[in-house]
C-alpha cells in the first residue's frame, strides 16, 4: 500500500524514500558527494523542486522524473529520481561519463517505474 503525506497542523512530512536501485555509500561516493547527494533528496522530500545546474528534468523518461547532478573529484554522479505525491523513488544511481545519458539506463528507469506502478495497482486492490 502506498503511504500518504500527513498534515499535523501546518508541519508537513517529508516524502518517504523509496529505493527502487542503487545506493550512495562512501566509497565509491566521496563522504562531501555523499552529503551533497543526501542534502539534495532532502529537498526532494522536503517538497522542493531542483533545477539546473543541481539537477535535470527528464521527461524521457516519464512524469515527475528527473537526475539529481553530483560531482566528485573523478566521477559525474547522476541520482535518477520521480517525484510522487508521498515519496520520491530513486530509480538508478550512476556514473556519467558521456554527454548523453546511455539509453539501457533510461530503459532500465522506465522498467523499474512500471513496476513498481503495477505492484502499487495490485497492492490497492
Amino acid at each position: 500500500m502506498a503511504s500518504q503525506r500527513v498534515d499535523e497542523g501546518d508541519e508537513q512530512r517529508p516524502k518517504a524514500i523509496v529505493w527502487l536501485h542503487g545506493e550512495i555509500k562512501t566509497p565509491p561516493f566521496s563522504e562531501q558527494a555523499r552529503k551533497e547527494a543526501g542534502f539534495l533528496i532532502g529537498k526532494l522530500q522536503d517538497g522542493e523542486s531542483l533545477g539546473m545546474p543541481r539537477a535535470e528534468p527528464l521527461p524521457i523518461v516519464g512524469p515527475r522524473c528527473g537526475a539529481i547532478r553530483v560531482r566528485d573529484a573523478q566521477h559525474n554522479w547522476r541520482i535518477m529520481y520521480r517525484v510522487d505525491v508521498a515519496e520520491v523513488l530513486i530509480l538508478d544511481v550512476y556514473d556519467k561519463k558521456t554527454r548523453k545519458i546511455p539509453d539501457q539506463v533510461i530503459d532500465r528507469c522506465r522498467k523499474r517505474l512500471r513496476t513498481h506502478d503495477e505492484q502499487e495497482k495490485t497492492d490497492e486492490r
